[in-house]
């Protein structure tokens, strides 16, 4: 039986244990997680918040960030703009970006969801509207999901992947994690 870690990874809290080569003290997975033999399967930005796996199964740990079993990613999205049927429908067909072409997203735009607050806070603009979309995406390239709606002109301000094939954040608070058995 694996063990299979759920976090919430905060914001600015890099998604491996250690943290070399930096001059500066960055927050790290050994800062929320005392569990050993679990590494995470996949990562998520420093600069992004929500679900991270962890697990202590060398074939899950792959089977759950293998592109290639292609586990949708769902992600809950603050951008910059009022995002139009036209951009949404950009982001369905796939958009090209610097490393090709990106196979075609879930989205929907969503009213904003409750969440909790995120430290630092994100700049609110008076002159700029924004608007929040349900994302889901079935690869994994570097930024993909930032990179996506930037090339449709909807830059990210705020990126919460909220679950992660049938896994989930729901209920698990900010810097915590629910273990199960898989």
């Amino acid at each position: 039986m694996a063990r299979l870690l759920l976090f919430n990874k905060p914001y600015g809290v890099l998604s491996q244990f250690t943290d070399r080569g930096s001059p500066t003290v960055r927050s790290t997975l050994s800062d929320f997680i005392a569990v050993k033999g679990v590494y995470p399967a996949g990562r998520l930005d420093r600069d992004s918040e929500g679900l991270l796996l962890l697990c202590d199964d060398g074939r899950l740990q792959a089977r759950i960030a293998d592109p290639r079993f292609k586990l949708p990613k769902t992600y809950l999205v603050q951008v910059e703009g009022d995002p139009q049927e036209s951009e949404l429908e950009r982001l369905r067909q796939g958009v090209v970006l610097k490393d090709g072409m990106t196979r075609p997203a879930e989205v929907a735009r969503i009213d904003e969801p409750e969440l909790w607050l995120r430290d630092p806070p994100i700049r609110q603009r008076k002159s700029v509207p924004d608007g929040w979309l349900r994302m889901s995406i079935r690869e994994g390239r570097n930024r993909q999901v930032r990179r996506m709606t930037a090339a449709v002109g909807l830059p990210t301000l705020r990126l919460v992947r909220w679950s992660i094939g049938e896994w989930t954040v729901a209920g698990i608070a900010p810097g915590e994690y629910r273990e199960i058995s898989v």
